[in-house]
């Protein structure tokens, strides 16, 4: 493994001090897959106040420290430098009760969640893989150490992180492990909803439909208005699937944009609540829009979600159902409603929300060609879309003896005429017409 040379140097200082250290965790998974690393951490035998001294007169981070992690501050970043330790007592699902530091890295990988992960290596040493991390990756198969139940109920997080590292890497959980993170998927209630929101939006951009299907029963504890949808039958024509199995078909054909792909796994969770049947027995889902926007908005309030990001999803899932007619005129108007990236995510999550039915027919996906056509169109001609845009402005307005709010009344008046194409936006004519008023 080429190591960066921050990284490096700080390995070579604790060898050249008599402490062994190693690369460990997720840079060495990275590292045999053929990936480059996005981050690396290190482990050694020195403690905390070794370390210190090793590095005395460097710049450090020690909030840590007490957990044996000691960060260096270095040109290449802040290098994360940790004790080998193994702890224990979990009271909460997550925080262990005490903390032992170690003499040997084999007991230091025992305490680490999957075999993927529970790789060490050394300049000098070579690779340590106690668990058989390296040949589960061969074959991609996601491992617990040990026990799976035991770690899991150590951090019940872990359920989630795994979820994420099979989809990252095609790993399949090995029968055992399956079995204990769908079992103690309950456990993640007790964790703080900010990490586990951190973890979905880690997730939801790498997911596919299969994947979605295959953890359901896992995600469904932490995004629990899913469960409903599983094997909901829709009793309509226009669908082929469930209402989880249309979501997931969703979800995995928009871009990896967080808020597109948290706008397409709620956008239907309020069907089931809205489900009605007529004298035909058919399924309707009236008002399904507002419901599932209503219902996202609670969830993502209970994750600690962004307010920014909140607000686009929630618009999403509530204008989803909206038809917008293939006319220029109309598009224009939505232009200068939504601006460009708030339309085109608009048309990105109905596009998807069309194809993904299972029945779908030419025209229904030719109409999102003759939208993207028009915009375009829009687009080129630089088309008057805000009040800044006018030929005239407030000034002019002023000087023809108007004042106060009956300015920006005026100019919205305009505004809206033009997008109508009443008027065109020419000076002339816009005075012509505030003169009319």
């Amino acid at each position: 493994m080429e190591l960066p040379k921050s990284v490096c140097n700080c390995l070579s200082r604790l060898e050249d001090a008599g402490f062994a250290c190693y690369a460990v965790g997720g840079c060495v998974r990275d590292w045999l897959l053929g990936l480059v690393p996005q981050d690396y951490d290190l482990c050694t035998a020195a403690t905390p106040e070794q370390i210190r001294a090793v590095f005395a007169g460097e710049k450090m981070v020690l909030a840590g420290q007490k957990h044996g992690t000691v960060g260096i501050v270095t040109e290449g970043g802040v290098v994360e430098i940790t004790t080998f330790r193994t702890e224990g007592d979990y009271r909460d699902n997550r925080h262990p009760g005490w903390v032992k530091f170690v003499e040997e890295i084999e007991g230091d990988l025992a305490r680490r969640d999957f075999t993927v992960n529970a790789m060490a290596w050394s300049p000098k040493r070579g690779l340590c893989d106690p668990f058989g991390g390296q040949q589960d990756l061969k074959d991609r198969v996601l491992r617990a150490v040990g026990d799976p139940a035991t770690r899991f109920r150590e951090d019940s997080l872990r359920i989630l992180r795994g979820v994420r590292f099979a989809v990252r890497y095609q790993l399949t959980p090995e029968p055992k492990t399956l079995e204990a993170m769908t079992e103690l998927a309950p456990l993640m209630g007790n964790l703080a909803r900010e990490r586990v929101f951190e973890e979905l939006c880690k997730l939801l951009p790498l997911v596919s439909a299969e994947d979605l299907k295959r953890f359901v029963p896992v995600l469904a504890q932490v995004v629990p208005d899913l469960k409903p949808m599983v094997g909901f039958d829709q009793r309509s024509p226009h669908h082929a699937y469930d209402v989880f199995t249309h979501t997931a078909h969703v979800t995995a054909a928009v871009p990896g944009d967080p808020a597109l792909r948290w706008a397409a796994l709620l956008h239907d969770v309020g069907k089931v609540p809205a489900f009605t049947t007529d004298e035909t027995g058919r399924g309707h889902f009236y008002g399904h829009a507002q419901q599932s926007a209503q219902m996202a908005d609670a969830l993502l309030r209970q994750l600690k979600a962004p307010t920014a990001l909140r607000e686009q999803v929630v618009e999403l899932i509530d204008m989803h159902m909206t038809k917008i007619p293939a006319e220029k005129k109309v598009v224009r108007r939505w232009l200068s409603k939504l601006g460009l990236e708030r339309l085109r995510n608009l048309w990105c999550l109905q596009k998807a929300d069309t194809s993904s039915k299972g029945i779908c027919k030419d025209d229904e996906l030719q109409h999102f060609v003759e939208l993207d056509t028009l915009l375009e169109e829009v687009l080129a001609e630089n088309a008057c879309l805000q009040i800044k845009d006018l030929a005239i402005d407030g000034k002019d307005l002023m000087d023809l003896g108007y004042s106060g709010p009956a300015i920006g009344k005026a100019l919205n008046a305009l505004l809206e005429q033009v997008l109508d194409e009443q008027i065109p936006n020419d000076r002339a004519a816009l005075l012509a017409a505030v003169a009319k008023r």
